[in-house]
């Protein structure tokens, strides 16, 4: 739903029936209700069921209009031929909201009927949720209308989740884990309220300060990327999706009916709107659990507390892959830590306290490094020796984080046998953020450091910039009057002279003469490309002439162009050649926007050449984007080295491809029926000296691979 309406009433009802509700304690319509008076709801609560009876100690109304309370919730858990019907009893009765949990509709190819359904609560100014999911739970009402296994623990986490099975299985997990919830949500088909809309209600929940998202395709990203860059800014945001893989893609459209779309665009628009992607569902756990206890940092520079050299080496691969920096002045930790360490142990960051390192040791430790007010964070590790009392650094490792746990994040690592694990399971249940893995504990440090820096960065404004959009308008006109989706060569050219981009001085010869003029005009070298509707790739026309260096040349290479492309497409009209200066050399990379179908306008970024599709050293960001943003993306890639200059070579002309990213950026964002612009090669020079675009190509909406 692309409108922003009020759902406070699905999180918090006045009354909720349950239609389909059933005295047998077999059937969904009995979970739910015993959910719902096991949750201490202390609103309505109302069964339906034309039968009539008695479940839990509540009548069973036979239909709404015996209902005397009011209803603001309805959850509808009845075979999918009769939930049409259901439909319009709730909109005839004044409910607000429906919970759909029955499954049969889209995501088995009925769209038709789950259409009718949306049409009809809209009707009665109804919202729906689902149908196809399990229910929903809101902390704030003490309300659990799912058919999960109960016991739900009220928290400040709120879980949203497109697989119902996954969701069921994560109301027990929580519990398992001590996790607890302000609310859960299983969205299913997203009929009419999807992600977006309930993220404008959590955004503005006080209970609510970590927000996960099971994602498996995204409708209408544009919007929910407006709301998650305005969430973030306050509350964390974790994200696991799946369909990573082409597989794994595949599956996820047939099982939800979503498009998952391309996983490299949607993990960087992620990054670029604060919200952290976790690997698996165990990862999102885990950071879910420390981002709700944990406060938010005051500085960067951790420091790393072990007593064994091994560890600590993997807790500092860790950091830098997690991207924590370590407290490195080494005055301030060999006189901050010397009172505490043995004549060959290490003041350095990690601190070794050594393998004879006491719990009294520990606690010096850390009391030293928590109250310094030059260390942002700690990493205590642990590695099981004969000497070490498990018990005492138990209750130590528990007191020390129940004293700073409000002040400054910690995370904590265990390794070794039984002693230990019993040790780690009984810590964990008591809310402490510990590890048997070094890597899952700077995990959860390094994406607190990553919500935490992203909200605090300086909000990005969009500058206006000057584009000469008429001219642009004109060329699109020219090609759809001629009934093309694409832009021959010049045409494209065109709209890149009405952006500002620079490209190389070029005319289109209609005729040998023509081409030869063309050449003494523009000076020698020059390149020549076939101008054909009918040829799209020239180079496998053989369409293309380089570095050519003289009139003898220009004409030898005018009269192979017309053979090979003659030979190539018998029946193509030709209207004539280009001919273009030939660039100096460069870096050569591609830059490009597209209408994505996820997510709409979005620019892309890489290493180019002939290569570009081999390689894929590409990156993405949602369009219109900031100076900030574009400089973000350029510096993403694995070949940025080459732009900063390598072996003695001058910087790139950075500035410049960040400026044509801008433009390209407003250009999709502002004409949505360009679905493609690429630029390939974009030669690069030196820092001051600018760039040139060799070769653009433009798709129009209705051309194959656009909408």
């Amino acid at each position: 739903m692309n409108e922003k309406t009020d759902i406070k009433y699905l999180f918090e009802p006045r009354g909720v029936a349950v239609i389909g509700a059933s005295e047998n304690p077999e059937k969904i319509g009995y979970r739910i209700v015993e959910n719902i008076v096991n949750s201490g709801y202390p609103g309505g609560i109302y069964p339906i069921n034309p039968k009539g009876g008695e479940v839990l100690g509540h009548r069973i109304y036979r239909d709404l209009s015996e209902v005397e309370g009011e209803v603001d919730l309805a959850v509808i858990a009845i075979p999918a031929k009769f939930v049409l019907d259901a439909v319009k009893e709730c909109g005839e009765n004044g409910v607000k909201h429906l919970v759909i949990i029955t499954s049969g509709f889209s995501e088995v190819g009925k769209r038709a009927e789950e259409r009718a359904l949306v049409e009809t609560a809209r009707k009665y100014g109804m919202r729906i949720l689902g149908p196809n999911i399990f229910g929903i739970y809101s902390a704030k009402a003490s309300l659990d209308a799912t058919f999960g296994p109960g016991g739900i623990l009220p928290g400040h986490v709120a879980i949203i989740t497109q697989s119902g099975a996954l969701g069921i299985a994560m109301i027990g997990k929580t519990a398992a884990e001590s996790l607890g919830l302000s609310a859960l949500v299983s969205v299913g088909n997203k009929s009419d309220i999807d992600e977006s809309d309930l993220l404008e209600y959590l955004a503005d929940d006080e209970n609510t300060t970590v927000i996960l998202l099971y994602i498996e395709g995204v409708k209408g990203g544009e919007r929910l990327l407006s709301i998650l860059r305005r969430i973030t800014r306050a509350k964390h945001v974790i994200v696991i999706k799946s369909g990573r893989s082409k597989r794994g893609a595949a599956a996820a459209a047939s099982h939800t009916g979503s498009l998952a779309g391309a996983d490299e665009v949607f993990d960087a628009v992620m990054r670029q709107v604060g919200v952290l992607r976790a690997e698996s569902v165990q990862e999102a756990f885990d950071w879910a659990r420390f981002l709700a206890d944990s406060p938010l940092p005051k500085r960067k520079d951790a420091v790393i507390i072990t007593n064994g050299g091994g560890i600590g080496v993997l807790a500092t691969d860790a950091c830098e892959k997690y991207g924590v920096s370590l407290y490195d002045d080494q005055e301030a930790l060999k006189k901050a830590f010397s009172s505490v360490m043995p004549e060959f142990g290490s003041t350095k960051n990690p601190v070794d306290l050594t393998g004879q390192a006491t719990a009294e040791d520990y606690e010096k430790a850390m009391d030293l490094a928590l109250k310094n007010d030059q260390i942002g964070s700690a990493i205590s590790l642990y590695c099981e020796t004969a000497l070490f009392d498990t018990e005492a650094f138990s209750q130590l490792l528990s007191e020390t984080y129940a004293h700073y746990r409000k002040e400054k994040p910690i995370v904590f690592s265990l390794f070794g046998g039984e002693r230990i694990e019993r040790a780690i399971t009984k810590l964990r249940k008591s809310g402490i953020p510990v590890f048997p893995d070094v890597y899952d504990a700077v995990s959860c440090l390094g994406a607190l450091y990553r919500s935490w820096e992203y909200a605090r960065s300086p909000e990005e404004t969009i500058e206006e910039v000057k584009i000469d959009y008429p001219a642009i308008e004109g060329a699109l006109a020219t090609a759809r009057a001629a009934g093309r989706t694409f832009l021959l060569a010049h045409e494209a050219e065109q709209v890149a002279a009405a952006l500002g981009i620079p490209t190389p001085q070029a005319i289109v010869a209609p005729d040998l003469d023509a081409a030869v003029a063309a050449a003494e005009r523009i000076g020698y070298p020059v390149v020549m490309k076939v101008v054909s509707k009918d040829i799209i790739h020239k180079s496998d026309a053989g369409g293309v002439a380089l570095e050519l260096e003289n009139q003898d040349e220009v004409i030898d290479a005018y009269q192979a162009i017309m053979r090979s492309c003659r030979a190539y497409n018998p029946k193509a009209v030709i209207q004539g050649v280009e001919v273009a200066e030939m660039v100096r050399p460069g870096v050569e990379t591609i830059i490009g926007a597209r209408q994505d179908p996820s997510f709409g306008p979005v620019v892309m970024f890489g290493l180019g050449g002939i290569y570009v599709e081999v390689m894929k050293d590409v990156s993405f960001r949602a369009a219109p984007l900031g100076r900030r943003t574009a400089y973000s993306m350029i510096g993403e890639i694995r070949s940025y080295p080459l732009l900063l200059g390598v072996r003695g070579e001058k910087r790139k002309d950075i500035d410049a491809i960040a400026d044509v990213a801008v433009r390209l950026g407003a250009l999709v964002h502002r004409m949505r029926d360009i679905t493609d612009i690429e630029i390939n090669p974009l030669v690069v020079y030196d820092h001051g000296e600018g760039v040139k675009a060799v070769d653009v190509r433009i798709l129009l909406k209705g051309s194959p691979g656009g909408e």
